[in-house]
């Protein structure tokens, strides 16, 4: 009769362990998930920014193109034809 009471007890003894461990794991897995959670936000904080960046650098170009485009157009002749000597 004292041979089940002891096992139940031991049972009780190995949940109650199994559940504090459990209940430390967990904690342990909640600080990671934050800390991921953190790095993950900077990731994206750095992607939009050099987005933004290679969006402005696109730009930059694209009015050195133009800029160019201007300057070599203004160095052309007029659109008249020169009178030829006869």
């Amino acid at each position: 009769m004292l041979k089940p009471i002891a096992e139940y007890i031991l049972d009780l003894l190995s949940i109650a362990r199994d559940t504090r461990a459990n209940k430390e794991a967990i904690a342990d897995l909640r600080k990671e998930v934050s800390q991921l959670a953190l790095a993950v936000e900077r990731i994206s904080v750095e992607l939009r920014s050099q987005r933004e960046a290679e969006r402005l650098e696109r730009e930059k170009m694209m009015l050195r193109v133009e800029n160019a485009l201007l300057h070599f157009e203004r160095q052309l002749p007029s659109g008249k034809q020169p009178k030829r000597l006869k």
